[in-house]
């Protein structure tokens, strides 16, 4: 969890979810794509977390398979250096992501920033990623998740803490607003998926953004706030994704191991 760029102390804050919410895609997803190419794993590797990730997709979320995908994750850049991620983060940041951020997300952030409101983004993403969101984005920082590092700076291949996913996300935010007076009940809350609920409910202003179908029917009845800032097409094509994206998914990686068995 990264707070280092704590300002003046505000009653009210805003925190945002980023992968589909600020951010089209996966942002962890164009990092990992960036860390093959200066070689940090092989092909193989990322197929196998490929191929796992499918796995859990399919056959639900549950604290198992959630720690067999965090586990292999982390393997992936034990042995690097934060140095050297956070050298390649900049890099994807300045190549693929700022050209994916949503317009009217940033504007909403902005607008918070604007009205003297702390911005949080609040990640599944490693802190590498979601700090360098914030820096980028002038936000106040971002509670994400944490890999270890040893005292050189170095990738332990374990986890400092918990992945910052569903309900994580919510304790993130009061522990957060214990420490630093936010009035959660005077604040904001932005996501997409019914990952973010538990985060939505904790504040006095939720508000679903380019949401999934379940998260808008629920947002709906509950009288959250919807916005939708993807264009139609973006809309369609994201309502197949929670079943044909796996098909891919297993595509790709199929790819990825013949590639490999020709190395």
């Amino acid at each position: 969890m990264s707070d280092d760029r704590s300002t003046q102390r505000a009653t009210v804050a805003a925190f945002f979810d980023v992968d589909n919410t600020l951010v089209r895609g996966a942002s962890t997803f164009h990092l990992a794509r960036a860390l093959h190419a200066h070689g940090f794993f092989r092909a193989r590797d990322i197929a196998r977390f490929a191929v796992h990730q499918a796995r859990y997709a399919v056959y639900g979320e549950n604290a198992h398979h959630l720690d067999k995908v965090r586990s292999k994750a982390l393997c992936l850049v034990a042995g690097h250096s934060v140095h050297e991620v956070c050298s390649i983060g900049e890099q994807v940041y300045d190549d693929v992501l700022a050209l994916r951020i949503f317009p009217g997300t940033k504007a909403l952030l902005e607008a918070h920033l604007a009205a003297g409101h702390q911005v949080w983004l609040v990640t599944a993403a490693p802190v590498e990623v979601g700090g360098l969101i914030a820096r980028r984005l002038g936000a106040t920082g971002a509670l994400a998740t944490v890999p270890e590092h040893d005292a050189d700076g170095v990738y332990t291949g374990r986890l400092d803490g918990e992945v910052m996913h569903g309900a994580a996300k919510a304790r993130a935010a009061r522990d957060l607003a214990a420490r630093t007076g936010i009035d959660l009940e005077r604040s904001y809350a932005y996501g997409d998926s019914l990952n973010d609920v538990d985060l939505l409910a904790a504040v006095g202003h939720p508000c679903a953004v380019n949401a999934e179908p379940r998260l808008r029917r629920l947002a709906r009845a509950n009288g959250w706030d919807v916005r939708e800032f993807r264009p139609p097409t973006r809309r369609a094509a994201r309502t197949g994704v929670k079943a044909g994206g796996w098909v891919a998914a297993g595509w790709a990686a199929t790819s990825l191991l013949r590639r490999a068995a020709r190395r």
